[in-house]
């Protein structure tokens, strides 16, 4: 024992962590890879209307929900090697599939080439939008079921490899990868498209789902070549295990250890889920509005397309400003040692902070009229907010849950945020239209700007509901026993 306490421990649970962060980053740039070719790529090629973009985007969050409702227990099942493995392998096989959408549609309808989809009109417009949306629906699918494995892997890894003071710090580092992937994908893929539109190779779109759907392929084999169980890992010395394993005399790390699996029947009759599961769904789908309408929004109403220097800027410095969710991470903590709270309650008076910040989308968009990047900036506080608030929902299943129940619990926490984001993205879609044609008047703003300002109101109060629900369904640490 004394040799575990001199020598001095490694840490490649960072290495781990890393790993968790480029496969988090990986999965966002292929998830917003649409959201950012759609409106001056695809949309002119296949005559889609918003709804028809919001039903793409809400068929791929309605598979993301019920796809996750089953990684969860699969991960477990298979293991985190095995099961990451297969959820990035499918997704990012589901990227490429996008590239072939449009040489399908033009099979399917007889046409020879894209320069005949863009001068379609009357009937054969309107069976080259119906047609194509169903094909960027499968491709959609395909991902979704991929990218549903992601989050409960990732969630189970970091409590394979972090003591629980660690974990929501962990946590906000892959997650950050979100921020990330959403950071570096206005640079890059409306980039992609442009060039290699430019070359003549399609209309340029379809090479930047494959260019980005290929780095998927290159994490599985690296993640083969380092990745081990803790247990067994030969880079991880006894003096790291030591510290990774400094819960186990609790008694819910004991459970996790020594019990039984929980059914997910079993995980639905306790409020512990359904706190975690309302946290998500009231507030999951503000992160994915943002993600999916962003750059549409900044077309609408500012009238730059997504490859302009300025649309890139304004979503570079929106994405940049959520990366301060890297201190929410590690607020927790903070209390954690200056109280010598429990994790559970330490975590909610964070989630409680970070619940305050979206408020301010109430008036992101009149300061818009001062100034696009007044809109943008808060859009990155209220981003800043959700990421934090997620890395900490993530750690509140791993704090309440035995480890063998993680990746189901947080599985069943991605159907949730995948509900959420089926239903916003399914009512943006038809109420930007509807805004649009009738030309509704609301405080102020008109058309499609009335629309973009009532899903704003939703989004900055969401949060506030979701922890006053949370609260009152767990109001105080209450760990489930296996």
């Amino acid at each position: 024992m004394n040799n575990i306490q001199t020598t001095r421990k490694t840490n490649f649970r960072w290495v781990i962590c890393a790993m968790l962060f480029f496969a988090t980053t990986v999965n966002y740039l292929d998830r917003q890879a649409l959201s950012l070719t759609w409106k001056d790529f695809i949309a002119p090629e296949f005559h889609w209307t918003n709804t028809d973009y919001g039903n793409i985007a809400a068929a791929f969050s309605i598979m993301y929900a019920i796809a996750n409702f089953f990684s969860g227990r699969i991960i477990d099942w298979l293991g985190t090697r095995r099961g990451y493995l297969w959820a990035i392998g499918v997704w990012s096989a589901g990227a490429c599939l996008h590239a072939l959408c449009g040489w399908a549609t033009e099979l399917w309808v007889g046409l020879d080439h894209a320069a005949q989809l863009v001068g379609a009109a009357g009937d054969v417009a309107a069976t080259v939008s119906m047609v194509s949306v169903w094909f960027f629906l499968a491709a959609r699918v395909v991902l979704a079921a991929g990218e549903s494995g992601n989050f409960p892997a990732a969630v189970k890894v970091t409590a394979e490899y972090f003591p629980k003071k660690d974990r929501a710090f962990a946590t906000a580092i892959f997650n950050a990868g979100a921020t990330i992937g959403a950071l570096v994908a206005p640079l890059c893929i409306p980039t992609l498209a442009r060039y290699f539109k430019d070359m003549g190779v399609g209309n340029g779109w379809e090479m930047a789902f494959v260019v980005i759907g290929m780095l998927g392929f290159v994490w599985m084999g690296i993640w083969i070549f380092i990745y081990q169980p803790m247990q067994t890992n030969k880079r991880v010395n006894a003096a790291e295990r030591e510290y990774i394993l400094q819960d186990s005399h609790d008694d819910a790390a004991a459970d996790a250890d020594s019990g039984r699996k929980l059914s997910i029947l079993e995980c639905l009759r306790l409020r512990q889920t359904w706190a975690i599961l309302m946290g998500k769904f009231l507030t999951d789908g503000v992160w994915w509005f943002f993600l999916f309408w962003t750059p549409a929004y900044i077309s609408d109403v500012y009238g730059y397309t997504s490859d302009s220097a300025m649309a890139q800027m304004l979503m570079f410095t929106l994405y940049a400003i959520t990366m301060l969710s890297l201190y929410g991470g590690k607020l927790p903590t903070i209390f954690i040692n200056r109280t010598g709270g429990n994790a559970y309650n330490c975590r909610m008076k964070a989630m409680f902070i970070f619940a305050l910040f979206p408020l301010l989308g109430l008036v992101a968009q009149t300061l818009g009229a001062i100034s696009c990047w007044l809109t943008i900036c808060i859009i990155g506080i209220v981003g800043a907010a959700h990421q934090s608030w997620s890395a900490n929902l993530f750690s509140v299943g791993s704090d309440l849950f035995p480890k063998k129940a993680v990746a189901t619990i947080t599985g069943i926490n991605g159907m949730a945020g995948g509900l959420s984001s089926f239903l916003i993205n399914f009512v943006s879609g038809r109420l930007l239209d509807h805004v649009e044609a009738a030309q509704t008047v609301f405080c102020g703003f008109q058309g499609k700007e009335a629309g973009y300002f009532l899903i704003f109101c939703y989004c900055s109060v969401a949060y506030i509901a979701g922890w006053l629900v949370m609260k009152l369904l767990v109001p105080r640490y209450m760990p489930v026993k296996a």
